[in-house]
């Protein structure tokens, strides 16, 4: 559950960076960039987490 919220805040974090950010530019990379990786990221975290939750791992089960 703890790894949903995490993805969630990554997703949402990186899409305020992502479209508020366009043009800032710092020494080393630039912020709108770093937005999409971080959304990219999010958004696989929700998606794992969602299958593993969806379709729980048959070792774990014992009848």
């Amino acid at each position: 559950m703890k790894s949903l919220f995490i993805g969630a805040f990554m997703l949402i974090v990186g899409l305020i960076l992502a479209f508020t950010t366009k043009g800032v530019e710092t020494p080393i990379i630039s912020l709108d960039k770093v937005g999409v990786v971080l959304a990219v990221l999010g958004g696989i975290e929700l998606v794992i987490t969602g299958a593993m939750m969806i379709f729980p791992s048959k070792k774990d089960s014992r009848a």
